[in-house]
């Protein structure tokens, strides 16, 4: 078969079926907040692909703090699964996982910092880029492996009395995603790289803290 017929024949019936299966959520912990994700898969050839994603991130916060006084957040994202195959397709690896937190507003940024996770090799870092704290995980994290993404821990100063600051996954759209990957799939004697975007539309509160 022509690679072009191959590589046709996976983005119409094994994309979305990849993205979707691309992180499978682990069991839940109770104090999880979850996080219904909607995304977009882009296959090399053919039409880009949609589906939804259930995730889970456990956040910790205080339920309140003094105006002017300096508290920490952490969110801790919840175990995921790479399938070791869809629809037939080998899925070898995912990389480039990239999840975005949009600063708070109400309080004051003072430091970003990362902890734990699992399973998705070294590398990971932390940044903030254009009013988004930015988590990066290379990868490559292995089909069939489960990781976990680094807890997430910002340092905060608190603003004026009477306000609130809350936490949640940045994104308003596929252009605009708070969730992205590669996955690399073999396809006959070819390996296919599917960029996958995700955000998340309700966009539930992961921390809420009432500044006294």
């Amino acid at each position: 078969m022509r690679p072009g017929s191959v590589l046709a024949r996976f983005s119409l019936v094994g994309a979305a079926a990849l993205a979707a299966a691309g992180l499978a959520a682990g069991p839940a912990l109770a104090a999880d907040t979850p996080v219904g994700f909607s995304c977009q898969a882009t296959p090399p050839i053919g039409g880009a692909q949609t589906f939804s994603l259930d995730a889970g991130v456990n956040g910790t916060a205080p339920a309140t703090v003094a105006a002017g006084s300096a508290f920490t957040v952490t969110l801790a994202p919840g175990a995921l699964t790479v399938p070791t195959s869809v629809s037939g397709y080998t899925v070898s690896s995912i990389s480039g996982i990239k999840l975005s937190v949009p600063v708070p507003s109400g309080a004051a940024l003072t430091g970003e910092s990362l902890s734990g996770g699992s399973g998705a090799g070294s590398g990971a870092s932390v940044a903030v880029q254009g009013g988004n704290v930015v988590v990066t995980v290379p990868g490559p994290v292995s089909g069939g492996a489960t990781f976990t993404l680094p807890t997430l821990t910002l340092d905060l100063t608190a603003g004026a009395s009477g306000g609130s600051v809350t936490t949640a996954i940045a994104g308003s759209g596929y252009a605009n995603p708070g969730l992205t990957f590669n996955a690399s799939v073999s396809v006959s004697f070819f390996k296919v790289n599917v960029p996958t975007a995700c955000y998340a539309p309700a966009s539930p509160a992961l921390t809420t803290t009432a500044v006294d």
